[in-house]
């Protein structure tokens, strides 16, 4: 303890082993003639009395409890008055120790908050308590410097619709989670640009995100300089689901005539990337290819589409999306054409992914998002708002954490 945990003016006096309680208690004392700190203003002052003694909660050893004793003094400060002092293992009224709260908040990024109270023999409030404690420190330490892209995604975090807004920044030297906001409206995003202010806003370039109204809408309105570059992920999953829309009916249709259903089992053929498919899917591919259906009239405009991510030029790519659409608008094939109006509808933000050079994309976005998912996975969901957001900021924020004398880990 002397060696790794040991702070001016205290001293670790000794311990003793209490077997009823399976617990390490470590008395500590003020070393003789050293001052207390006033916890308002941070400076010595003489002791005016003793209180109590506090029981602080310390990183376990070998499978039992650890707890320092310790006996606070209040100080007689000339500017506060009476107060009770500070001590540099603790934070506050906190019960635990600076050191065990990174400690639990440590493995609280490795293991579920349920799993890791159990490990360490406490209660999951302590384990909540513990990466609270670590998160708001960091966000109020954290500087955000200059962004120069971001992107932003909604994910469902509770039945019934519940989304969340998280914002990303996502430069090529600094991927982390910037902020997280209840529902998927205008007055939430808005929050966001409001938090981080009009001249980080002012500096943003490029902005990822998908067609959700609502954020394009704050977008051009509260970071107008900021190239928007539409999600090529969801444009993708826009096709794809058209063509298994088309699939999926003419299916049907093929068995209500009683033509034999040469559609069954066909889902994955079409919609997965050729290089990705099995030999089995690839020969029965082949086959269904040879029939004249809507369903291969719209799996094959959805290749020729992947075609239109090959282009360098936004003026090439601008005269491909132009072709393309106006080629679905002619094919009678409705959930194709839907998609082509949405297409056209978005051409100059679709371009930007040309313009900004391929740069940014919303490939780190759907990651970031993936590790969204198992965060809240893991713990099989969070009650409320407040627990999901705390227990994003801390895996995916890479918040700044307090300096201890040594980490237990």
């Amino acid at each position: 303890m002397n060696q790794c945990h040991h702070f001016s003016g205290f001293v670790n006096d000794t311990a003793r082993l209490c077997n009823e309680s399976k617990s390490i208690e470590v008395d500590v004392r003020a070393r003789h003639g050293s001052r207390g700190k006033c916890s308002c203003c941070h400076q010595p002052g003489p002791t005016y009395d003793h209180l109590g003694i506090r029981r602080f909660e310390f990183v376990p050893f070998w499978g039992f409890m650890v707890f320092l004793l310790y006996r606070m003094r209040r100080i007689e400060c000339r500017r506060c008055g009476v107060k009770v002092e500070e001590v540099p293992w603790g934070n506050g009224k906190h019960q635990m120790t600076t050191a065990y709260v990174l400690f639990l908040a440590h493995w609280a990024k490795k293991l579920s908050w349920k799993e890791t109270a159990l490990s360490f023999r406490t209660s999951w409030d302590k384990v909540c308590q513990a990466v609270e404690v670590v998160v708001q420190w960091g966000l109020a330490h954290r500087e955000l410097g200059a962004i120069r892209a971001i992107g932003v995604d909604e994910v469902q975090y509770s039945k019934g619709h519940k989304y969340l807004t998280l914002v990303y920044q996502i430069d090529a030297n600094c991927t982390r989670l910037l902020w997280v906001g209840k529902e998927r409206t205008v007055a939430t995003f808005e929050q966001f640009f409001d938090m981080i202010g009009p001249d980080l806003s002012g500096k943003i370039e490029f902005v990822c995100s998908d067609m959700w109204r609502p954020y394009l809408k704050v977008i051009r309105e509260r970071c107008s300089n900021a190239l928007n570059i539409l999600d090529r992920f969801h444009i993708v999953a826009k096709i794809n689901g058209a063509l298994d829309e088309v699939r999926a009916v003419e299916a049907r249709r093929l068995v209500q005539d009683g033509i034999e259903p040469v559609l069954k089992k066909s889902r994955w053929c079409i919609l997965k990337r050729q290089e990705n498919l099995t030999t089995g899917q690839k020969l029965r591919l082949r086959d269904l290819l040879k029939y004249r259906l809507q369903t291969v009239r719209a799996y094959l405009l959805k290749e020729q589409f992947n075609h239109f991510w090959e282009y360098e030029s936004p003026t090439w790519a601008g005269k491909f999306l132009d072709q393309w659409t106006t080629m679905v608008m002619r094919s009678r094939i409705e959930p194709m054409k839907k998609v082509a109006k949405t297409l056209r509808n978005h051409r100059e933000l679709i371009l930007n992914y040309f313009r900004a050079k391929k740069e940014f994309s919303s490939g780190v976005v759907e990651g970031l998002n993936n590790k969204v998912k198992v965060t809240m996975r893991k713990s099989y969901g969070f009650r409320t708002f407040r627990i999901t957001e705390i227990a994003l900021y801390h895996v995916l924020g890479k918040l700044p954490e307090p300096e201890v004398t040594h980490r237990f880990y």
